[in-house]
């Protein structure tokens, strides 16, 4: 991968990018497009179990200032769409295993998505972004720039996955393999949801916000260095928490926080089991 040459276009710009530049970009993107760079990757070395690859979010980088804006519109007059020559929509075939059911959805180059996955409109997924095989993106759902989710995974309807490009050391967010996102969530600020977790609908998550740990009597936070961490198997609901002191605890005012209420067992798989015929 071309990791050496990206990292040194993106740090001296020339006056003009020439064609070789634009055929190095290509191939960073196709890598991108297979899965075989990635924004993060699996680390066990790192205490989130995951590391940033900084020179590909230069990459990705790269390509806006690369790009011209053109118009991409199917329909000009009907639906005028312009961005950078340098991100136009992905190019899928039957093939591909990817089912994209119509209605409006779009997948931006630039990013994988695996055989099995199900987009079901309308819904968005930017550059950057690995979707594992067999994952469900639902109906508004979003899946924010270099956002890493797994395998058999569901995204359900209105759960946005945040995107986070900058500054590039930043981690993105991840999902892993099994989790249920439900809807309306929110996970932000490169969270990491650790596999098989579950999030009952409207959770919001980000590094400014405690997880209350109920069963293990824990409170899981963000550290300056490291990403909030939501750990395997957690079924993770909206609670709230009691302001205890000043005018909040006189007027009686509750702040939103996730709490985790049990961790997954038979009885929650049965209630979350994605059905096959779906797929």
């Amino acid at each position: 991968m071309p990791a050496t040459e990206i990292e040194a276009l993106f740090d001296a710009k020339p006056e003009q990018y020439t064609e070789e530049h634009f055929r190095l970009f290509q191939r960073f993107k196709d890598a991108l497009n297979a899965g075989e760079a990635r924004a993060a990757e699996p680390d066990a070395s790192a205490k989130s179990g995951w590391r940033v690859n900084g020179w590909v979010k230069k990459g990705i980088l790269l390509g806006f200032r690369m790009g011209a804006l053109v118009d991409m519109s199917v329909n000009t007059a009907r639906q005028p769409y312009f961005d950078k020559a340098t991100y136009p929509v992905k190019r899928l075939t039957v093939e591909s295993g990817v089912r994209i059911v119509p209605g409006g959805s779009s997948i931006r180059d630039g990013c994988y998505v695996g055989r099995g996955v199900t987009c079901m409109p309308p819904m968005y997924i930017n550059v950057g972004s690995y979707v594992g095989d067999g994952t469900m993106i639902d109906s508004h759902a979003l899946v924010g720039s270099c956002a890493q989710i797994g395998r058999n995974c569901h995204i359900s309807a209105a759960a946005q996955i945040g995107g986070v490009l900058e500054p590039v050391g930043a981690l993105p967010v991840i999902i892993e393999d099994e989790v249920l996102v439900g809807g309306n969530c929110g996970v932000y600020e490169g969270t990491v949801v650790k596999r098989r977790a579950v999030l009952g609908t409207g959770t919001i998550l980000n590094r400014s916000t405690p997880v209350y740990d109920i069963v293990k009597g824990e409170v899981h936070t963000a550290a300056d260095d490291e990403p909030l961490v939501i750990p395997e198997n957690a079924v993770v609901v909206a609670g709230a928490r009691a302001i205890p002191h000043g005018p909040g605890k006189d007027w009686g005012i509750s702040l939103y926080t996730p709490v985790i209420v049990k961790y997954r067992d038979a009885k929650t798989d049965a209630k979350i089991q994605l059905e096959d015929l779906l797929r």
